[in-house]
């Protein structure tokens, strides 16, 4: 039986800017819904979400991590009949575990999403937040660390509405601000919240301060304003001079933030244990539950039907795999969300993204690096199976007799590479697993090797995502490796169109060869990847030998026709050829349409393509001249430089190429002051002088 209906499950996630304060937000959580028995600090690697070594020492956070805990709402005062289940997910802020962020939005019904009091919106923040909105994720924001110096609610406020969203509007107003902040107002209830004992457990409600009184109504107005607007009745009420019940603006404020009409916002302080309860008490009343959101969509992989699932548990069987772990006690995790259904143990289910079945053997719930065994896991939870074989992240699990696909999830391209090389013959193979197990893991990791070198390539979403990969194989799997020099993950294009002739044609004692083609490549749009088209007609090629064409024009664009990178972004279309009754082969064609190719992109003007970077750097205002200078010589295009207190920040773009070692390069023009963020913007062609240098592998 389920022990929670679903209208009291919250599947939510904490998201932001690297060093907002997510864990410190999480841990809280984990505390209040009594989890765990004693705080856990980043700052002492004590922490229960962050519980990999790396994630301690460095104190960011790598791995999402899942837990599920209760919680009763603060007015309900511990009645036990009131309490909700959550399962919440705490995740990274760094830019190179970005996919961790977008396959826990995939997966959530809901996020609070934590700035700093001091900074406001960062630019992992506003990638975040795209994310959230690419899965139309309803969020409320937690505006923290208002004790500390320089903190501005005003500013933040600002900053959420102008580069975010303009319907995010306080609901909270704080008590004071820096080493005075106390408590926070409640503009709905007008009423102030202060947060006693020595982990901030007692909740004190009482009336609002004198000199925040002319403030707080005039928020409650707008707030009111804002609420009613969203609701005809509401709005004629008010209109005529009644001031609407709370419960009923509590009741319109909960529709419009799941619409994301309204995206409320509260503030408070995690570190000094202030405010974290009433956020807890706003996920229940602002946050979706599974019941809240529109059914889900599939497809069926037989006759590419939609399909609907609702979350009830007499619904057949559906869930989503967004997480691979590997565990050295029990072997491969696979995390999952139920949509509909209820997966049992030992069932049968099938991997409809991969055609295949396998039987579940033990299910876990799931407490960060805890596990609890469970029979069962109903519609709307996320649990975690034990052993499954080739199940990856995105693959749709389902009841066999009812198959579907879910909607997957897109990864962005790796943009670095390191070439790396086990440094004994006993590491050799122990590499081969290891690399093998972290990129089931880790979708934006991806492993390649070298042909012509015997070398292996890993390439990853930034240099620390892939020092951390190098750190967790010496860690986890006790792997000993030398590591190159970090490179540029290039690619190549065309801008012109070209056709040309493929001819492969070999006679020798017995049967020979023969496959002819002619196609045409022209460019497409940046991001469309590769299009072929069979323009053949009167069988001038037969149509077993097409298959062949295009996998070898795809192993010729693998290699790269300038620099040997690998090649994007082009239609190719075969349009006529020929074929010898007895000596045409699959293996000819094959040949042929790779010849085709690299002549026909010789016509069509190839370039090569570099990553660009967006890059935001902050700075005390005297170091700005020699910053920018630095960034013009490294081929950068400042776009804005704004004020924050006495620091500037410079949004820039530039080459991925230019920018290595740029942590310690800012550092001694800054004299340590500095810091820089940078995420993946776009590709751009590079331009002729340095094309010539990668093209002699000097860069």
């Amino acid at each position: 039986m389920r022990q929670y209906p679903l209208e009291k499950v919250r599947d939510f996630g904490v998201i932001a800017h690297i060093d907002a304060g997510k864990t410190t937000v999480s841990e809280r959580i984990l505390f209040y819904t009594g989890v765990s028995h004693k705080i856990g600090e980043v700052h002492e690697g004590t922490t229960i979400m962050d519980w990999m070594e790396q994630e301690r020492e460095r104190g960011i956070t790598i791995t999402a991590a899942a837990t599920t805990c209760f919680w009763i709402p603060t007015d309900s005062k511990s009645d036990k009949t009131k309490e909700y289940r959550f399962n919440l997910i705490d995740t990274p802020g760094h830019i190179d575990f970005t996919v961790e962020v977008k396959r826990s939005l995939r997966v959530l019904d809901g996020a609070v999403v934590v700035f700093d009091g001091v900074a406001g919106v960062e630019p992992q923040s506003e990638t975040n937040w795209r994310y959230a909105d690419d899965y139309k994720v309803p969020r409320i924001c937690f505006i923290n660390k208002l004790d500390r110096t320089g903190a501005n609610f005003e500013a933040d406020v600002l900053s959420i509405q102008e580069r975010l969203n303009p319907n995010a509007i306080p609901i909270q107003l704080p008590i004071g601000i820096e080493n005075t902040f106390e408590g926070v107002v409640d503009l709905l209830k007008m009423k102030s919240y202060r947060f006693e004992g020595d982990k901030g457990e007692r909740i004190v409600e009482g009336e609002i301060p004198e000199n925040l009184l002319a403030e707080s109504q005039k928020r409650h107005s707008q707030l009111v304003e804002k609420i009613v607007e969203q609701d005809d009745k509401l709005m004629a009420d008010y209109l005529e001079g009644k001031e609407p019940p709370i419960a009923e603006l509590k009741r319109i404020l909960r529709q419009a933030s799941l619409k994301t009409a309204i995206i409320p916002i509260l503030c408070g302080s995690a570190l000094k244990n202030k405010g974290v309860q009433l956020v807890l008490d706003a996920v229940v009343e602002y946050l979706p539950s599974p019941l809240d959101l529109p059914p889900t969509k599939a497809i069926n992989p037989e006759t590419g039907a939609e399909i609907l699932r609702y979350p009830k548990d007499e619904e057949p069987f559906a869930a989503l795999a967004f997480k691979i772990a590997a565990d050295p006690f029990v072997g491969s995790l696979t995390f999952f969300r139920v949509y509909s259904g209820v997966l049992k143990r030992g069932s049968y289910i099938m991997n409809a993204t991969k055609g295949f079945q396998e039987r579940v053997g033990r299910i876990v719930r799931l407490h960060a690096n805890q596990r609890e065994e469970t029979e069962e896991v109903p519609a709307g939870d996320i649990g975690a199976i034990v052993g499954l074989k080739n199940t990856t992240t995105g693959d749709t699990l389902c009841d066999p007799e009812h198959p579907l696909i879910l909607e997957k999830i897109i990864f962005p391209e790796p943009v670095i590479s390191l070439r790396i090389e086990p440094k004994t013959k006993a590491d050799q193979e122990k590499m081969g697993i290891a690399l093998r197990k972290l990129g089931e893991e880790d979708p934006t990791f991806v492993v390649s090797g070298d042909f012509e070198t015997g070398e292996t390539i890993i390439s990853g979403m930034g240099e620390l995502h892939l020092e951390i990969i190098v750190e967790r194989m010496k860690r986890e799997f006790k792997v000993e490796a030398n590591v190159g020099r970090p490179q540029v993950a290039y690619k190549e294009t065309i801008e012109g169109t070209g056709d040309a002739e493929g001819k492969y044609i070999r006679q020798s004692g017995g049967r020979g060869q023969y496959g002819h083609v002619w196609i045409k490549v022209e460019p497409m749009e940046r991001g469309k990847g590769f299009e072929f088209v069979n323009a053949i007609k009167g069988g001038t090629i037969p149509q077993e030998f097409i298959p062949a064409v295009e996998k070898g024009i795809k192993e010729a664009m693998s290699k790269g026709i300038v620099a040997g990178y690998p090649f994007i972004d082009t239609k190719v279309e075969l349009y006529d050829g020929s074929f010898h009754e007895v000596d045409s082969s699959e293996a000819a064609f094959k040949i042929a349409g790779s010849i085709a190719f690299q002549a026909a992109v010789k016509k069509a003007k190839p370039i090569i393509l570099e990553p660009i970077m967006k890059i935001q750097v902050l700075a005390p205002a005297e170091f700005l001249g020699d910053i920018t200078g630095d960034l013009n010589s490294k081929r950068g295009k400042i776009e804005a430089i704004n004020d924050r207190l006495n620091i500037k920040i410079i949004d820039v773009k530039v080459p991925l190429s230019e920018m290595f070692g740029y942590a310690t390069n800012l550092r001694s023009m800054t004299q340590g002051r500095g810091s820089f963020n940078m995420e993946f913007h776009n590709y751009e062609k590079v331009p002729n002088n340095v094309a010539q240098l990668i093209i002699e592998g000097k860069k």
